[in-house]
């Protein structure tokens, strides 16, 4: 499984800490919920479950979706332990920048 890069890891850490990240199930379906979600990322561990129940709820909001990381290494960044789905709220250059980072790692 790929790692997470550092910028992507700087940006969720800086994104987290600016109170523009939730984690967990029920925070992303709630953000989600209200259309404050601007992108998911769901752990590549995730269960197959959980990634299609995501990606479907994402795609229904009209929100970018993505796979990305293991939930080790997800949870690290943000500094919580256990996260499997994240979601940027509220800041759209966040996350427009996470989801480019994530496509290209090298832009």
């Amino acid at each position: 499984m790929p790692q997470i890069d550092r910028k992507t890891a700087s940006l969720l850490s800086f994104c987290q800490r600016a109170g523009d990240l939730v984690s967990g199930e029920e925070s992303v379906n709630i953000a989600l919920k209200r259309k404050k979600a601007l992108l998911v990322i769901i752990a590549e561990d995730a269960s197959e479950n959980t990634k299609k129940k995501f990606i479907d709820k994402a795609n229904f909001y009209n929100v970018n979706a993505v796979v990305y990381g293991v939930k080790e290494e997800l949870s690290a960044c943000i500094g919580k332990y256990n996260r499997t789905v994240l979601a940027v709220v509220d800041n759209r250059s966040f996350a427009d920048r996470i989801f480019q980072l994530i496509k290209d790692p090298l832009s």
